[in-house]
């Protein structure tokens, strides 16, 4: 028997293994969970976030959706989404609500509509963007993109998933007479910024000193510093009126009264798909839905490049093998996202931080989808997490993507200005989409002044001209509906 036995587990181990390309991506089972619970624990907050955005804003019809409601659909559609990228797509990337556009979708559609009809708007421009995955228009766009500008995108977002970890930990903040700042005055206070500081300066040791799970580990030792902290000094949250400034942001990190609790999933399948033409009128519609789809498309394109990079699954032409799964997930998930009242759900440049873990292969976002089952059921202890404990994760990512600066060719200045607004653009105006648009516009418009339009792919200067409406979005609408 045991000899059977044994023979069945080492085939099914070798299935695995096969499936996911575990050995051949020079990982290991133990790698990829580890990545996943990584991946997890950076983007878990979005549970937490996206309800906070889209539960608590009234539509233009006054209906507030609620903070438990939209927690339930934003685990479910993570954990549903990011399963499938894992089973599908068979890269460590991880879906979830996107930033950015939620509170687009929240500020900028719901407020002239229902959420019904928001949510409608999303789903449309999932279904648009899947179809371009099946014509291959979207994969095609990809391929087009020059190497050096696929090297800068990664940098970029290595700087701005960085200025994300700051900011969300209130080491950078929005001063008085200057954009940013270090701290709310000028310098750091507070317990919380402290437990930030060693967290980071701890998975900093960690990682250079190769550590396995270096940054998992720092999330974890972080949290546990965290709520020693909040134990001892009681220090209670950042208040959104600006009182409190040396609470915790997001989360005060302290046991919970109750580890389970049932979700409703009430919003599933609450969207209208055409009622927005009626209430904003075809035109203002379709300028809703093509500024949802370009940021979309170009923000998933950033991050598979920074997260394929770190994990040096590209090609020599910066391309990642079978790119079209991963599309084609992403895809799906903007359609699910609207219908589930979550919004459009996207991939997660956090993923980013399983790849620093280690992760290679698909099998982490397995990993990272079931425990985001797990929170579906379990958000309390999600809540536990503060963004000052899961933030160091993000700026050390940040500086794994930002090594990359290494292979940018800087000396032919038509495609290192470009490169150069893709990198310091994202971050500068908070939008990966931003940056990439400026880089593509840029490298089309000096490439032209060289003389040397015909080396720009066609579909390259239909992107840039795109993108020339996508900047202009708002002149372009008043004189369309004037």
């Amino acid at each position: 028997m045991l000899p059977a036995m044994t023979s069945r587990v080492a085939r099914a181990g070798g299935a695995l293994d096969r499936y996911f390309s575990i050995t051949s991506r020079g990982s290991t089972v133990r790698q990829e969970v580890r990545g996943g619970a990584a991946t997890f624990f950076t983007m878990a907050y979005i549970v937490v976030l996206n309800p906070l955005i889209i539960g608590t804003v009234p539509d233009g019809d006054g209906r507030v959706l609620g903070v438990p409601q939209v927690a339930a659909v934003t685990a479910l559609v993570a954990a549903v989404m990011t399963l499938a990228m894992g089973l599908v797509g068979r890269y460590p990337l991880a879906v979830a609500s996107g930033l950015g556009l939620n509170a687009f979708v929240t500020f900028s559609i719901a407020a002239d509509m229902s959420w019904a009809d928001a949510m409608g708007l999303v789903v449309l421009e999932g279904l648009i963007i899947t179809v371009l995955v099946l014509t291959g228009l979207r994969t095609a766009v990809f391929h087009a993109i020059p190497l050096q500008l696929k090297t800068a995108i990664s940098v970029g977002i290595g700087l701005f998933i960085a200025l994300i970890g700051f900011v969300d930990a209130g080491f950078v903040q929005a001063g008085s007479g200057v954009p940013l700042q270090l701290g709310s005055t000028g310098s750091l206070r507070g317990w919380p910024s402290l437990v930030f500081v060693l967290g980071l300066l701890l998975t900093a040791v960690l990682v250079v000193r190769r550590v396995r799970g270096a940054i998992l580990l720092g999330i974890i030792a972080t949290t546990v510093l965290a709520i020693v902290v909040e134990a001892v000094g009681d220090l209670g949250a950042k208040a959104p009126d600006g009182s409190n400034p040396d609470g915790w942001a997001l989360n005060v990190p302290t046991l919970p009264d109750e580890v389970v609790s049932t979700p409703d999933l009430a919003l599933l399948g609450d969207f209208s798909l055409l009622g927005s033409f009626d209430r904003v009128g075809v035109v203002a519609a379709l300028l809703l839905v093509f500024t949802l789809m370009l940021a979309d498309f170009f923000d998933t394109m950033g991050t598979v490049v920074g997260v394929g990079a770190e994990a040096g699954l590209l090609d020599e032409q910066g391309s990642l093998p079978g790119v079209e799964r991963v599309l084609l997930v992403d895809s799906v998930s903007a359609v699910a996202g609207g219908a589930s009242s979550a919004s459009s759900a996207t991939t997660y440049i956090e993923s980013a931080a399983g790849v620093g873990d280690g992760a290679r292969t698909g099998l982490a976002s397995v990993v990272t989808g079931a425990l985001f089952l797990v929170a579906l059921l379990f958000t309390p202890l999600v809540q536990v997490v503060p963004f000052e404990a899961a933030s160091p994760a993000l700026v050390v990512v940040g500086f794994l993507l930002f090594v990359q600066v290494k292979d940018l060719d800087l000396d032919d200045w038509a495609l290192a200005v470009p490169a150069f607004l893709t990198i310091v653009l994202m971050p500068f105006t908070y939008s990966i989409t931003n940056g990439i648009g400026a880089g593509f516009v840029s490298y089309a418009v000096l490439r032209a002044a060289q003389g040397r339009g015909r080396e720009v792919h066609p579909l390259l200067w239909v992107v840039a001209a795109l993108f020339l409406v996508y900047f202009g979005i708002d002149p372009v609408e008043d004189l369309l509906t004037s």
